[in-house]
């Protein structure tokens, strides 16, 4: 279908993955952002919002998916998150098999995927690059964002995929503790590894 090859690119949080997702974008490699087309299909004039509203009344409005609201409305029930997912993953998939249409002729493709480990999503990829920082730096990033607790992390933590053991499976380390420009040239080498000179 394609012969670029998939870097997935995934990292718990406050790692940094959305920072070498940017790197990666800079030079010139195309980046699916999963959790951006969740957003485009389900903001304002999504074409998920009819689904979804019908599925969850009182979940949407002109602005799109209320995030808060379909939250409440799946938490801690299984039957209905699996049903929100069947909406979404279907179209989310449909996107990305578009994006790897549009980018058929590059080298290299990432599949930005921020639970890969823990969703099953690495199938079909060329190659895993996990984004890792110290536990000090990761704790300090997550706790400096607006509205996050030392619970919410936590809880957050708990359900992710131990750092050390996505390290362990993964193809390469992106260390972000260091400087952006030592982060650049781990981030340059993977690229150029993986096919493509700058």
């Amino acid at each position: 279908m394609s012969g670029s090859k998939i870097l997935g690119l995934t990292g718990s949080i406050g790692m940094g993955k959305s920072t070498v997702a940017g790197m990666m974008r800079e030079l010139g490699v195309p980046v699916f952002d999963a959790d951006a087309a969740v957003h485009v299909l389900q903001g304002p004039g999504g074409v998920l919002l009819g689904e979804i509203e019908s599925a969850f009344p009182g979940t949407t409005g002109p602005d799109g998916v209320d995030r808060q609201k379909l939250g409440a409305a799946v938490f801690g029930d299984k039957d209905k998150l699996a049903r929100l997912e069947g909406i979404v993953h279907p179209a989310v998939a449909e996107m990305r098999r578009a994006f790897l249409r549009e980018n058929a002729e590059v080298p290299l493709i990432v599949f930005d995927i921020p639970l890969l480990y823990e969703k099953g999503g690495h199938e079909g990829l060329d190659a895993v690059a996990v984004v890792s920082a110290p536990a000090e730096a990761q704790r300090e990033r997550v706790l400096a964002r607006p509205g996050m607790t030392v619970e919410k992390f936590e809880r957050i933590l708990a359900l992710q995929v131990p750092d050390a053991e996505k390290r362990a499976r993964a193809d390469y380390v992106i260390d972000t503790g260091g400087s952006l420009d030592e982060t650049r040239q781990q981030v340059a080498v993977i690229v150029k590894a993986l096919g493509r000179a700058e």
